[in-house]
């Protein structure tokens, strides 16, 4: 097994540990209890979209078994749990003023009440993907109006877990919903609208700036965004390759960052694109967060583009290893401490503490095990990436926590069950749970941390 004592303990002792799963991706439980609809159920019953036909239902069922995985957490020795709350539990149909489903916000009241039985602190985020189909009918992340009906389901959250729930996550990954979910349609809503999807940017930011104050009305103490991030990399030093390399940057990473962190967003005028923008909303998107959640796989390598409607493609990062995913998930770690050090250079003092709020790795495994499954590749690639979190704070960057994705392996959206993340083994036939030697390696790192 990969061996830790390269880790400095010293450093370790200032993070925070958690890890990470998504409602959809394992709850199950898609038709029970009142629960709506959402644009990821439209996606998994398209036939043809979902690499192997998984419909989500019931993958891990954590629905019904969300007592295990508060077991397991407890086990790891994790601080807090991130997981995320469905919005069609809550508001089954989105609709304004919609009714509140008492019976889907009682399962998050159990998760909530396991996880703080079990000495783990809850860490739930608002959104996850499940937009109402009912709203995407109207427009989606395209429509201000959807801005209001997630901060009226930020309310009903709140007001149900306040009382216990003190940290938060509003949105995850806003840049896979509009680049994929909006912008090349590989994702849900499975829209193609190129740069027509910056939109969904800024109001996807303002759902965000509504929650952080509707979350501290109610008593949080921590909020932040997990906001997903690559360190983007021309595919040679020419002009035209470093020019689109500079305009993914800003589609992935600054059309994001910069209005949170500086009240303003980049020049977007070579991309031929204008936001929604109205008086006084940078001012509320801009508001300071507790923490910043980054998200972090790979980097990204762009070359300009020959021909077609983007100035830039993606192209195999040279030299790189690679996750289950293939060439376009390289290995880098080193970019990860390069990502966080770049960030606290441009965003200075604005930057609040960051927390790694995802990081795993995928690689290929049995969907049916008899024992743990030795998963030395994943071992090392979490190591490898905790060990650029921890040379990035030598380096000055301030960063709370870290957290692995995924405590579970779960339905990996268009990838169905063909990609399994997990510290902990699924068989998605019994929902049987076998705890990985990553898992255990995740353990003695925690416990390291605390000698």
């Amino acid at each position: 097994m990969p061996e830790t004592s390269s880790l400095d303990p010293a450093l370790l002792r200032t993070l925070r540990w958690s890890a990470a799963t998504s409602a959809f991706q394992i709850e199950g439980a898609r038709r029970l209890d009142g629960r709506g609809r959402s644009v990821w159920d439209d996606f998994v019953d398209t036939p043809g979209l979902v690499a192997d036909g998984g419909t989500a239902d019931p993958g891990p069922d954590s629905y019904h078994r969300s007592g295990e995985d508060a077991a397991l957490l407890a086990g790891l020795g994790v601080d807090r749990y991130r997981f995320s709350i469905s919005w069609v539990r809550v508001i089954p149909d989105g609709a304004a003023g919609g009714a509140v489903n008492a019976a889907g916000l009682a399962h998050y009241d159990r998760v909530v009440d396991e996880l703080l039985a079990a000495g783990v602190v809850p860490e739930p985020t608002l959104y996850h993907w499940d937009l109402p189909t009912g709203l995407e009918a109207e427009g989606g992340w395209l429509r201000r109006a959807t801005t209001e009906r997630f901060a009226e389901y930020a309310e009903a959250v709140a007001k149900a877990l306040g009382d216990r729930v003190r940290h938060w996550y509003t949105v995850n990954e806003p840049a896979s919903t509009t680049l994929q979910g909006y912008g090349n349609g590989e994702l849900a809503p499975g829209r193609t609208l190129l740069f027509d999807a910056l939109p969904t940017v800024h109001h996807q930011l303002l759902a965000h700036a509504h929650a952080v104050r509707i979350l501290r009305e109610h008593g949080a103490e921590q909020v932040g965004i997990a906001a997903n991030h690559t360190l983007v990399l021309p595919a040679s030093e020419a002009e035209e390759d470093v020019i689109a390399a500079g305009m993914y940057d800003i589609v992935h990473n600054r059309v994001f960052a910069d209005p949170l962190l500086l009240g303003r967003y980049p020049d977007l005028e070579g991309l031929g694109a204008e936001l929604p923008v109205l008086d006084g909303d940078l001012e509320l998107i801009s508001t300071p967060c507790d923490v910043y959640g980054v998200n972090y796989y790979n980097p990204t390598t762009i070359r300009a583009a020959a021909e077609g409607p983007l100035p830039f493609e993606l192209v195999p990062t040279p030299g790189a290893a690679h996750t289950g995913f293939g060439e376009m998930w390289p290995i880098r770690p080193d970019t990860l401490r390069d990502f966080l050090i770049d960030a606290k250079e441009r965003y200075g003092d604005a930057l609040p503490p960051i927390v790694i709020a995802e990081n795993g790795a995928s690689f290929p495994e049995p969907g049916h095990v008899d024992g743990p499954i030795d998963d030395e590749k994943r071992i090392g690639y979490l190591r490898d990436h905790l060990a650029a979190v921890l040379e990035a704070k030598r380096a000055g960057v301030r960063i709370d926590g870290y957290t692995v994705w995924s405590l579970l392996d779960n339905f990996e959206w268009a990838d169905g069950y063909t990609q399994r993340f997990g510290l902990v083994h699924v068989d998605m036939e019994t929902g049987e749970r076998t705890p990985k030697a990553s898992y255990g390696w995740y353990r003695d790192v925690i416990a390291r941390s605390r000698a």
